[in-house]
C-alpha cells in the first residue's frame, strides 16, 4: 500500500524526466551499493537476509514508486540482498542527489515509516505459536501489500512458491504445501489459470 503517488511529485520537481530504467529478471539478485538506493518502477522486489545456519529470513517487500537500498537499512552486510519477485524495472537515485533534494528527501522518510510498520507485522506474525495461524496473517498482510481486489477474493499479483512462504514465517516448504491444501478445501484460498494466490479470508 502506497503512501503517496511519489511518480507524480517527482515528476513535477523534474526529478524523474530522463531517468534511465534498469530491468532484472524474475528472481536475479539485484545488485546494492552504499552510494545510491533504488526506486521500484515496476514490479516487486523482495528484501532478504541469510542468518548464520544459512536459512533465509524474509525482511519485507518493496512495491513501485518505493525504494530501497543499503543506505536504508542497518543490515549494511554481504548476507543482506534484494531480490527481483517478478520482472522489474527500477530506477537509481544516487546519495548526493538525496542529500540535495528535499522532495527526494521527504518521501524516502515517509517510505521508511511504512517499511517499518512492514517490518513490525511480520514480527508479529514470526510471535505466533501456531504454524497455521501464521501463515494465515502472512497470506493476509499479503493480501493487503501486494493484493487485487477480484470478484473471487484478493489476487496475490506475483507468484509466490511455497519455499517463499515457508521461509517467511520459519517452518517448511511440505508444511506450506499441506496448509494451503487445508486452506483450499476450507474455501479460504483458491488459485487463478496462472497459479496466483487469490485470498477469500472474511
Amino acid at each position: 500500500m502506497l503512501l503517496t503517488n511519489s511518480s507524480t511529485i517527482l515528476q513535477k520537481n523534474n526529478i524523474v524526466e530522463g531517468r534511465r530504467l534498469h530491468f532484472y529478471e524474475k528472481a536475479e539478485l539485484i545488485p546494492l551499493a552504499q552510494e545510491g538506493i533504488w526506486q521500484v518502477y515496476r514490479g516487486v522486489v523482495q528484501l532478504s537476509q541469510f542468518s548464520s545456519s544459512g536459512d533465509e529470513i524474509l525482511l519485507g517487500w518493496v512495491y513501485p514508486e518505493n525504494f530501497f537500498g543499503l543506505w536504508l537499512t542497518a543490515n549494511q552486510l554481504e548476507n543482506y540482498q534484494a531480490r527481483a519477485l517478478s520482472d522489474v524495472y527500477l530506477r537509481w537515485y544516487p546519495l548526493v542527489e538525496i542529500e540535495s533534494s528535499p522532495t527526494l528527501s521527504q518521501l524516502i522518510l515517509g517510505q521508511v515509516i511504512h517499511r517499518m510498520r512492514q517490518s513490525e507485522a511480520l514480527l508479529a506474525i514470526a510471535g505466533l505459536r501456531r504454524v497455521d495461524e501464521r501463515l494465515q496473517e502472512l497470506l493476509k498482510l499479503l493480501a493487503q501489500d501486494m493484493g487485487q481486489s477480484t470478484p473471487e477474493g484478493t489476487r496475490l499479483k506475483v507468484r509466490l512458491t511455497h519455499q517463499m512462504l515457508a521461509n517467511a514465517i520459519g517452518t517448511t516448504r511440505v508444511t506450506i504445501t499441506r496448509l494451503l491444501g487445508d486452506f483450499q478445501a476450507q474455501g479460504q484460498i483458491r488459485f487463478d489459470d496462472d497459479r496466483h494466490l487469490i485470498i477469500c479470508f472474511a
